[in-house]
């Protein structure tokens, strides 16, 4: 399982708490980036040069933020513009990615295209819901080497606020869900706008949003906001409610569907962000994905944990499937897989994780309410 760590104080002490307690696995997102990067012709001198420039981006969108990032960096002891593009790092990445300059070298190797997808995530409101509260769930698509880089983030903020998420180490936030009952998920987009102007971070965005009190407050929230490049970001609250926010450096775009179901993987659904997608390769999984993910939730009259879990765990399509198995014909270097995946019970405050891919590795729970210390 992913470690719990326990984050609580100053925003600097936050950060200094999660680069103590997690140098090793920050220093495995800083070695996997780096490579990452330099697949996509970014050196990490240049990667580091890059996410330095998020610095005045991040301090004036919330300076606790920044400040957080600054004691990550020294509790880590990293450079700050080293967290800082870990922090940056979709959108430090080409518009063009997930595909990488060795994309035709992959197809000509293979005799096929390479597919990089990524990501399913389904909301469920609590009319279609087994357990009758509010489900969010996600299967997070990246890199395998990644998974050992994995932390889960317990946080504790001044105000008595708090949230729990399972994140990149070196990174403030990425899926998780809050104490009032509100959560996210996170898919890639990629638009002909991205990079082409500085905005705020996604993986800043995602902590801030974990302070939201639901949906409707995280729309209004990301409307004043501009992206630094596009994300889908599957929202959903205790109440029921849930959206898709679709951001691009351009605006949001918002998306719901009125049958008690969301889903959502890697394109656009909203029809006005379109003209500016990046079209995907040929063989991109994400309409595969989104249709399976579609039927599994309308042949049921109701989705609980173990519905969700048989969704995620779904290898239908082989190496393209919801549920991703490492495709062993291509290098380890781009071998996307499941690395994790999640269900959420928002009113309850529990993270259902898989810490590798569903199919293979049971489910354990995490509360957002640490549990007490036995006494002796």
């Amino acid at each position: 399982m992913f470690p719990v760590i326990e984050l609580s104080g100053t925003a600097f002490e936050r950060g200094r708490q999660h680069g103590t307690r997690a140098r090793a696995r920050v220093e495995r997102s800083i070695a996997n980036y780096a490579s990452l990067f330099g697949h996509c012709g970014i050196g990490w001198t240049d990667a580091q040069r890059l996410g330095a420039t998020y610095r005045g981006v991040i301090g004036a969108f919330d300076p606790e933020l920044l400040q957080e990032i600054e004691g990550l960096a020294a509790g880590a002891g990293r450079a700050l513009d080293e967290i800082l593009a870990l922090n940056a790092r979709t959108e430090i990445l080409p518009p063009t990615f997930p595909e990488l300059p060795t994309g035709e070298w992959l197809t000509s190797r293979l005799g096929r295209p390479a597919d990089l997808g990524e990501c399913t995530a389904i909301a469920v409101a609590p009319a279609r819901s087994a357990t009758g509260g509010a489900l969010l769930a996600q299967n997070w698509d990246w890199f395998g080497a990644q998974r050992e880089a994995l932390v889960l983030l317990r946080i504790h903020e001044p105000d008595g606020s708090s949230c729990l998420t399972l994140t990149e180490a070196g990174m403030l936030a990425k899926v998780g869900l809050n104490g009032r009952g509100f959560g996210v998920c996170l898919n890639i987009l990629r638009s002909e706008d991205d990079g082409a102007r500085l905005g705020v971070p996604v993986h800043v965005l995602l902590r801030a949003l974990l302070r939201r009190a639901s949906v409707q407050d995280a729309i209004a929230f990301v409307s004043r906001i501009r992206a630094g490049a596009s994300s889908g970001i599957l929202c959903a609250d205790a109440s029921g409610d849930a959206a898709a926010l679709e951001l691009t450096p351009s605006g949001a775009h918002v998306v719901r569907d009125p049958g008690g179901t969301l889903c959502h993987t890697n394109h656009f659904l909203a029809p006005a962000a379109l003209p500016a997608e990046v079209a995907p390769p040929p063989s991109f999984s994400s309409q595969p994905r989104l249709e399976c993910a579609r039927r599994h939730a309308a042949a049921r009259a109701k989705l609980g944990l173990e519905e969700l879990q048989a969704l995620l765990r779904d290898e239908s399509d082989e190496f393209l499937s919801i549920c991703r198995r490492p495709d062993p014909s291509l290098p380890e270097e781009v071998r996307i897989e499941s690395v994790a995946s999640v269900i959420m019970e928002l009113a309850r405050g529990v993270l259902h994780v898989a810490p590798g891919i569903p199919s293979r590795t049971d489910y354990r729970s995490v509360a957002l309410a640490a549990e007490p210390a036995l006494s002796a």
